[in-house]
């Protein structure tokens, strides 16, 4: 923590941080509740992961052990979320990770985790927008017999543009500028459906489960296939530990994997700001949220590897497919359009997520302060809103994102790693700030998220790792060519508000 004002490392006390948010011209409206907040995780945790991630995990990693996979990624989960709650309930300020670390480790490194979550959310936004536009494609053959015309399905189906994926961004965008309120409510709506077709899926479940499908509950461990060069765990490069299929290890393997269906309790923090009572609600949003989500998931993951052989399940609709097994259409179809539904919610807060940490660098000073400008009616950041919303449109239309999608995962835990971090630093810096939630056995707790997310980045291939150090690279360079002499924190001594 520097006082230096001329260091990368110069920090922004939480005072200044606070004192910030409450300049009429960037000041966002505070209009969300627990309830809310923990809507948003729901609505963002539960999508693609819970619908697919069950049948991969199962068939190739863990068999019903699967289930056991998703309580220890949700439980390294829950030791991020734990000084996110801490950070968020701190210091309630818009950008999450960006905001934290910039009160506790400084600029520079608060630039960097900036850079790392603008990739990320806008990736992840793209990512789920051209999912949802699969689904509903597949809906509209299977139930209407209709197909869409081949240049305007998107590159992932053989065409040129993704018209649907295209038009939900810019509907969402259209009303994220409209308020967070009505975005809450639209969320709630769809988590509503969402929660439904999971609960459908638990209860419908449990009358074809077959015992005989959990023995072995955890299966011998087998080997994974030899491989290496860029598409290798960094692990395997660096230590020459090789993963395996099944047996106990089997189920870490798949932890790393299932990991990313948690992937989105985080965005939660980024609302901070427009949130009614941040000291109460954001602990309770944040651990709210992943909570429910874990308890679904190992809900799902045993009644579905009990309805079927892992080793028969899909990779690609596992839980439709498991009602297929069993000659029931009906909830098979269901869960479809279920999932179909619940990926709006996923790419709405995750574009969300995003305009937040873009406002607050942009009210820093760190991107153009025209971007911070909120609207004089809705409080929201729309100049900002509407320029990522556009451009994640234009890349979800024309992209394939299959390989880039792999940086939304790196990402999220450089991002774990930098907040454990940040708590570790604001206690010894800053023990006089109140605290209305404190991690617990701290610095225990964050050093084990710290390390827990470690290991599942080291996990992921050496070629993720590369495009990350590359997009990375950019940002220093962005950093010291813009932001350091336009940062405000910079001018501190001729600023007056300072």
């Amino acid at each position: 923590m520097s006082t230096d004002l001329n260091s990368p490392f110069r920090t922004k006390t939480v005072e200044q941080s606070i004192r910030d948010t409450e300049e009429p011209e960037h000041a966002l409206r505070k209009s969300l509740s627990a309830w809310d907040l923990t809507v948003f995780g729901v609505g963002v945790i539960i999508g693609t992961g819970i619908f697919v991630l069950t049948g991969i995990a199962a068939r190739n990693n863990a068999g019903p052990a699967t289930a056991l996979a998703f309580v220890a990624a949700g439980i390294v989960c829950a030791l991020a979320a734990l000084c996110y709650a801490e950070f968020a309930s701190t210091v309630p300020v818009a950008g999450s990770a960006y905001t934290f670390s910039y009160a506790s480790i400084g600029e520079l490194p608060a630039w960097i985790i900036g850079w790392d979550l603008v990739l990320e959310f806008a990736l992840g936004t793209a990512v789920v927008a051209v999912g949802w536009s699969g689904y509903i494609r597949h809906l509209m053959q299977t139930n209407l017999g209709w197909e869409m015309p081949a240049a305007l399905s998107g590159p992932d189906a053989g065409g040129t543009f993704d018209l649907f994926a295209f038009l939900l961004v810019l509907v969402l965008t259209a009303i994220l500028v409209v308020g967070t309120k009505l975005s809450a409510r639209i969320t709630a709506i769809v988590v509503a459906i969402k929660v439904t077709v999971v609960l459908l899926v638990i209860i419908a479940g449990l009358f074809f489960i077959k015992a005989d499908n959990y023995s072995p509950f955890i299966p011998p461990a087998e080997p994974q296939p030899a491989g290496g060069g860029l598409h290798a765990p960094l692990v395997q490069v660096l230590f020459g530990y090789a993963p395996t299929n099944f047996g106990v290890m089997g189920i870490f393997t798949a932890a790393s994997l299932v990991f990313f269906a948690f992937i989105g309790f985080d965005v939660v923090a980024t609302a901070a700001e427009e949130t009614k009572n941040p000291q109460r609600d954001m602990p309770r949003g944040i651990l709210g949220s992943l909570l429910i989500c874990t308890v679904l998931y190992v809900a799902v993951t045993l009644v579905v590897t009990g309805m079927q052989n892992y080793a028969q399940m899909s990779p690609s609709a596992p839980l439709a497919e498991a009602f297929k097994s069993v000659n029931q259409p009906f909830f098979a179809g269901a869960i479809s359009l279920g999932a179909s539904v619940g990926l709006i919610t996923v790419c709405m807060i995750l574009l969300l997520g995003q305009t937040r940490v873009f406002f607050a660098m942009s009210r820093d000073g760190l991107l153009p302060r025209v971007f911070s400008v909120t609207h004089p009616k809705y409080r929201t950041p729309y100049r900002a809103t509407i320029l990522l919303g556009v451009v994640i449109a234009i890349v979800a239309g024309f992209t394939s994102l299959e390989k880039l999608a792999e940086l939304v995962n790196i990402g999220t835990l450089f991002a774990f790693v930098v907040v454990a971090l940040g708590v570790i630093i604001l206690r010894r810096t800053r023990p006089d700030l109140h605290r209305s939630f404190r991690t617990p056995l701290v610095p225990f707790i964050p050093i084990l998220s710290m390390a827990a997310s470690l290991w599942l980045m080291l996990n992921l291939p050496v070629d993720t790792w590369i495009r990350f150090g590359i997009w990375m690279a950019v940002g220093i360079v962005v950093y010291f060519a813009y932001g350091r002499r336009n940062s405000r924190l910079a001018k501190v001594g001729q600023d007056a508000k300072y």
